[in-house]
């Protein structure tokens, strides 16, 4: 079925009745090529194949809701709104934010003839759930943010242990949803590749980056400064990818700058066992339900070039004994040997665990400057406002 999608020929999806015999139920498999589904898309479809597959067991014609606005005409919006005056205003800010070459990570350059999706190597860790359950609920919730400023602060805190050079300003490209609002357009019930990316740069206290992963009060300054430089791109983040490659004019200029070579994406938070509509795959077959997990991605192919020295990935389900959170690095064979990624993952790893243990003390957490956009204060000016809301109370 995946053999069978075809683009250029307008071949984006193959349903397949795989027929179990007379005594066992069949299965339906859905191949949808990535140039128009993207995991939140699942979202819309699996609820909308639940729907329409139990109206048609009972007898009646399937109606779904309307989509508020099409993809084709979010593209529109996109292509118009690279060339805009407020958008090539961003341009100098993001090549300030780009700042000058960095040293490669690994051997060389990343080499797109040479570093292909064929010669990258993967590797996954899993958190113990206790763990994971203090990461993407009490450490965010601490720290007024979410679990992915939590990742990408212990991740650029890792990169900069690993490779010390990076500290004093790594750039990462943290990959995101895409479905920002513009223009009133309703994105909800939209199926689309909407995946956007927005390189940050992130400057780390190198000297204080073995006391975060012993747990200390450094744990948490590591997030607030992450948290803050996170946020502190030109406008809403999109203008990068929007002026670098749907703006003639700009687009070799961002060409021609320097680029990332780590990439972040936390994928979300889903439920295990069960896909996009939590089902479970137990128990008597009904005219619809899904037969295990939701498979986001699996064939890619194997000539396309990696597109960073160094991915990583981040992904929660819930399952009965708790959240799960796994990582993974893939990384570029031909650059790093798998003992350097490994021992960056072992550091991201150590980074989140010190970050836990610090979460448990009850002074840690705070707010940013962030948090209150309508004010101008300093991070020292909230630490001895909250300091002394916090002494008032006691």
């Amino acid at each position: 079925a995946v053999e069978r999608l075809d683009p250029a020929s307008g071949v984006l999806a193959q349903a397949v009745w795989v027929d179990a015999g007379p005594a066992r139920t069949g299965r339906v498999i859905l191949v949808v090529h990535h140039l128009v589904v993207d995991g939140v898309s699942w979202r819309v479809l699996v609820p909308d194949l639940r729907a329409a597959c139990e109206a048609a067991a009972a007898g009646r014609t399937p109606a779904l809701d309307p989509v508020g606005t099409s993809f084709r005409r979010w593209a529109q919006l996109l292509t118009a709104e690279a060339t805009s005056e407020r958008r090539t205003a961003e341009l100098d800010d993001w090549l300030a934010l780009l700042g000058k070459p960095q040293p490669p990570l690994g051997r060389r350059e990343l080499d797109p003839g040479l570093d292909t999706v064929r010669t990258l190597r993967h590797h996954t860790w899993t958190l113990p759930p206790e763990q994971a359950a203090t990461l993407v609920g009490k450490a965010p919730a601490a720290f007024h943010c979410g679990v992915d400023d939590i990742l990408l602060a212990t991740l650029a805190g890792a990169v900069a242990h690993w490779r010390p050079e990076t500290a004093a300003g790594l750039l990462v490209d943290v990959e995101g949803h895409g479905r920002e609002p513009m223009e009133g357009a309703d994105l909800l019930r939209t199926v689309g590749w909407f995946t956007s990316v927005r390189p940050v740069r992130l400057e780390v206290g190198a000297a204080q980056l073995d006391a975060a992963m012993a747990g200390g009060e450094a744990a948490g300054n590591l997030v607030k400064a992450v948290k803050e430089q996170a946020r502190a791109v030109p406008g809403d983040g999109l203008g990068h990818e929007l002026l670098r490659h749907l703006n003639p004019v700009t687009g070799p200029v961002l060409h021609a700058a320097p680029a990332a070579q780590i990439g972040f994406n936390y994928l979300g938070r889903f439920a295990a066992g069960g896909g996009a509509d939590g089902g479970t795959g137990t128990g008597p077959a009904g005219p619809w339900q899904l037969a295990g997990e939701t498979a986001i991605g699996g064939s890619v192919d194997l000539g396309m070039p990696a597109t960073h020295a160094v991915d990583a990935g981040a992904v929660v389900r819930d399952t009965a004994d708790g959240p799960e959170l796994t990582l993974t690095l893939s990384w570029a064979s031909r650059l790093l040997e798998e003992a350097e990624a490994r021992r960056l993952g072992a550091t991201w790893l150590k980074m989140l665990d010190g970050l836990a243990g610090h979460t448990t003390d009850p002074t840690a957490g705070g707010h940013t400057p962030s948090d209150f956009r309508l004010l101008n204060l300093a991070q020292h000016q909230i630490d001895e406002l909250e300091a002394g809301f916090t002494g008032e109370q006691s």
